[in-house]
């Protein structure tokens, strides 16, 4: 090989790789372990880019393998309409949740079981994007115990009663602090000063002597009157 068909051929490779890059350019994201309860509803979040437009050849696929199994069985499909699996377990309980158009290919699952438990994978592809990494979701399905309910209680506790007491005992301590200083307002109105107390005592004295000195002069205004006669 001369150097001409070496140039020749490092320029196919490096076209290649360029051609490489672009087609491995859809990415998609999953929540790696989603944790579920009996009878609740749950959402597999499902998340790609592509380097193209959507357009009606997208094609989106949900498969499920049960634990300890190689088996996978497809329960959505995905092409410009929703396509739910309608036989198996999944079979009227998978929905669409999703929006392609914003990069969103989620679905739910109603009335999960424990049976449920497994694993979860969402494939995408977008033309020319077909070749992506297919992520996986660990789905694991629990009973909702006593100590879950009373956690959730103890929350809603917090969120709700907690600063409801809290506004009621800043009330009281308002209504407290208004009457402690109405009660020594009150006082201080009725409590008199020592010239008020020596006023009132010289009035008082005043009034009694006045009292007498009328007394007197009528006692003598009568006397005078008797020695006229």
């Amino acid at each position: 090989m001369n150097k001409r068909e070496n140039i020749v051929m490092k320029a196919l490779e490096q076209k290649r790789s360029r051609s490489a890059y672009i087609v491995h350019s859809l990415e998609i994201k999953v929540d790696a372990h989603v944790r579920g309860y009996v009878g609740e509803k749950i959402k597999l979040r499902c998340t790609f880019k592509s380097s193209s437009s959507v357009t009606d050849k997208l094609t989106i696929d949900w498969t499920y393998r049960p634990p300890s199994s190689s088996r996978t069985e497809s329960i959505f499909h995905y092409q410009s309409f929703q396509y739910p699996t309608t036989a198996g377990t999944f079979r009227d309980r998978v929905s669409w949740v999703g929006d392609v158009y914003r990069g969103d290919a989620s679905i739910s699952i109603s009335n999960p079981t424990i049976k449920d438990n497994g694993t979860f994978s969402c494939a995408v592809k977008n033309p020319p994007d077909v070749h992506h990494n297919i992520p996986v979701t660990e789905l694991t399905v629990t009973e909702r115990g006593f100590g879950t309910m009373l956690s959730s209680v103890a929350l809603l506790s917090i969120l709700v009663f907690i600063p409801s007491a809290v506004v009621v005992v800043l009330l009281l301590v308002r209504m407290g602090r208004k009457s402690v200083g109405l009660k020594k307002r009150s006082k201080s109105a009725y409590k008199k000063s020592s010239i008020e107390v020596s006023d009132d005592t010289d009035q008082e004295e005043g009034s009694d002597c006045m009292a007498r000195l009328c007394v007197r002069c009528a006692e003598c205004l009568d006397s005078d009157y008797e020695e006229t006669y």
